[in-house]
């Protein structure tokens, strides 16, 4: 299968008419939504492609194999599209609006040119758009309010672990996240472990939830009493993705076990737990809203 990345770096097959011929890495003009835009073409892995089909993301429909003259074009619309992000922010600023302009798109006939930009609450942006049209003639203008989410999908980056975002390699939709997959997990309540570049808390803690859910399974809540083969303690972390449990004995000293080592006994056993995945004092200090859609 032959696919291309669109904005935020999505996915979608290629609808390619027969006789035409498209090889791995062409650049190709595709049709859209927004109109005629440039992408490469690409060979998917088959597993990725069986998902694809599955989830019946829709395909794009191939114009033509970019010819010479075409790529010519393109290097012209690139060099539009950074003028026109410079002069978009310029009268911005000239009406003091509270707004980011974060990208500036022109679909491959010039005949429409988005502005994407993020903004805290309304913005009343009619004189912006009179003036707008006053530089970008004979071009239908569209301003185009985005999430801080899709912002960096638009940007896109590499994460904490690495790897470029969810958002813009995978991930096709953004669904609500609360601190409570975060805690579920165990990750230390501080912003910068458990957020991304967008502020908010990061994708994977919602795809990977269930996976640490049914991980934890059969093991025993941080806090209760145990009996291990080293004689009783109480539980100090679950360590999820080990498949360890983290003991702590009444000499002091923290062992760790397998769930099946262990068996939860009823007596209170008088032991101070320090489980390493607890910052409240740093939790105090975070504006959980903030970091929650």
């Amino acid at each position: 299968m032959l696919a291309v990345r669109l904005l935020k770096n999505r996915i979608n097959p290629l609808n390619i008419p027969e006789g035409m011929i498209v090889n791995h890495g062409d650049m190709v003009l595709v049709r859209t939504d927004k109109g005629e835009e440039v992408a490469t073409a690409f060979y998917v892995h088959s597993q990725i492609a069986s998902i694809i089909e599955k989830t019946k993301t829709p395909s794009v429909p191939l114009v033509r194999v970019m010819t010479p003259e075409d790529k010519e074009v393109y290097k012209e619309i690139e060099q539009a599209e950074i003028q026109g992000y410079k002069d978009c922010v310029a009268l911005i600023n000239k009406h003091n609006l509270v707004m980011s302009l974060i990208a500036c798109k022109y679909t491959f006939d010039r005949k429409k040119v988005t502005f994407y930009y993020t903004a805290p609450e309304r913005v009343d942006f009619r004189e912006l758009l009179k003036d707008l049209t006053q530089v970008f003639r004979r071009v239908r203008i569209d301003l185009k309010h985005v999430g801080v989410r899709d912002e960096t999908a638009i940007c896109s980056g590499y994460g904490l672990c690495g790897k470029p975002f969810c958002c813009c390699s995978f991930k096709k939709s953004f669904e609500p996240i609360n601190i409570k997959l975060a805690r579920d997990q165990g990750m230390p309540i501080t912003s910068g472990k458990i957020s991304g570049t967008c502020g908010r808390l990061l994708c994977c803690l919602d795809y990977e939830y269930k996976t640490y859910i049914e991980a934890a399974k059969g093991m025993c809540p941080v806090g209760s009493s145990v009996m291990t083969p080293d004689g009783v303690g109480r539980v100090n972390a679950l360590l999820v993705l080990s498949g360890k449990i983290s003991v702590k004995h009444e000499d002091g000293k923290i062992k760790e076990y397998t769930k099946d080592e262990i068996e939860m006994i009823d007596t209170d056993v008088n032991i101070d737990i320090d489980n390493p995945y607890d910052y409240k004092e740093e939790s105090d200090e975070i504006d959980i809203k903030k970091l929650e859609d």
